[in-house]
């Protein structure tokens, strides 16, 4: 929308009459090396493997593992990336003066049928000479992604046309999402309570409140993004649409006894089953095992 040759207004003119910082015109983004990459990807393996680490046991394991980096450094790329430890972060109790903010709304709760519970989240996706952001609506019930945006930068806009995709075809009765700047922004959360949905936050630095989100990725990303090592924007959204159409659709899932989010979302029972699907009881953050830091959902009995 800035015109360099423009005849009436100079360039700082232009950027107040947008309210843009006239720096933000200059501004040229500088490219990931190729070693940061290489980074960034061990330290997502490390976080899916061990989610309760921190960036400083992070930084422990790639020091054992033969990496000459120093902990500022994995704990610049580690934020960059969005991640956050299970375990309880310091003063939880504190409210943020920052923005409006919404208590975690799921704990026990038993969820019982599509559209009861929707979530979203970030998360990055690596391209030579940098990398890109994902964001997805999930459906808890039947784990079906409902919608998804792709965005080189970390704006809210990205994040708001997921979440109005997602409304088009259905609107939950909760939606929970994290306490980052893109979901607690005005234009957000005021779509959220125009169609009347309650909305739940995960508590600061409970990676583990938003799991199924987590999941997803994973499945994703080792299944997708990882053994093509795509080259282009183009490449890897064709790819991303191709795979969730995959895994809504076809992909046979353990947690609906095989049965595709598809067929959960649109009630076909699970094939496997000997009983109706019932459901599962989301459970306390603290009272997950360690051992198994995806087991947040109860099976119920078939």
């Amino acid at each position: 929308m800035i015109e360099l040759n423009h005849p009436n207004l100079d360039i700082k003119t232009q950027c107040e009459t947008l309210g843009l910082a006239r720096s933000s015109y200059y501004y040229s983004s500088i490219k990931a090396s190729n070693d940061d990459l290489s980074l960034m990807r061990r330290i997502e393996e490390l976080h899916y493997e061990q989610p309760e680490l921190g960036y400083r046991k992070i930084y422990v394991h790639l020091k054992r593992e033969g990496y000459t980096v120093n902990e500022k450094k994995i704990e610049r790329l580690w934020h960059m990336l969005g991640f956050k430890s299970i375990l309880p972060s310091p003063n939880l109790s504190k409210p943020s003066k920052s923005h409006s903010r919404y208590p975690y709304l799921l704990n026990d709760m038993q969820i019982t049928y599509p559209g009861q519970v929707f979530s979203t989240d970030i998360t990055f996706i690596p391209l030579p000479g940098g990398f890109v952001y994902l964001a997805s609506v999930t459906d808890w019930f039947s784990r079906y992604i409902m919608s998804w945006e792709i965005s080189n930068t970390l704006t809210t806009d990205f994040c708001l046309a997921a979440c109005e995709n997602a409304l088009k075809k259905m609107v939950p009765t909760h939606f929970n999402m994290d306490q980052g700047a893109q979901f607690t922004s005005m234009a957000f959360l005021s779509l959220l309570t125009e169609h009347g949905i309650k909305i739940s936050m995960d508590g600061r630095g409970r990676a583990v409140d938003n799991v199924y989100q987590e999941r997803g990725w994973w499945s994703l990303k080792y299944e997708k993004i990882y053994p093509g090592r795509y080259g282009s924007m183009r490449d890897l959204i064709e790819a991303i649409k191709e795979y969730y159409h995959y895994y809504n659709h076809q992909r046979p899932h353990q947690a609906l006894l095989y049965a595709t989010p598809h067929e959960i979302l649109t009630g076909i029972p699970p094939k496997y089953s000997k009983g109706r699907y019932e459901g599962f009881i989301v459970k306390k953050a603290g009272n997950i095992s360690r051992n198994d830091q995806t087991a947040v959902a109860n099976k119920t009995t078939y």
